[in-house]
């Protein structure tokens, strides 16, 4: 008998739900618990690298700054984001909806 190993790669909705990443008010994610593994820091690089192209081409379009688009995805995503998630607040400390 053959057992296959199969990776399980983590999913951002999977370490907000495990309490590991949050939403920066820079519309950026960022790490919540400092133990989050070296597969959570990857993915939160990747999922931010996407997000800072995708702030650049709605920035472009529209004749704003990254930073104004930013800051708009930030109050989205603080809008979206569950119960039990976190997010930072104004003062930038982290905060549990």
């Amino acid at each position: 008998m053959t057992l296959v190993s199969v990776a399980h790669a983590i999913t951002l909705q999977e370490a907000k739900s495990e309490g590991f990443v949050g939403e920066q008010r820079d519309g950026y994610v960022g790490i919540v618990n400092n133990s989050a593994s070296a597969e959570i820091r990857t993915l939160l690089n990747d999922v931010n690298s996407q997000r800072r192209q995708r702030y650049q081409q709605i920035a472009q379009q529209n004749g704003l700054s990254v930073d104004q688009v930013a800051a708009v995805a930030y109050e989205r995503a603080v809008e979206a984001t569950q119960a039990g998630h976190f997010f930072q607040n104004a003062s930038g400390s982290w905060v549990r909806k």
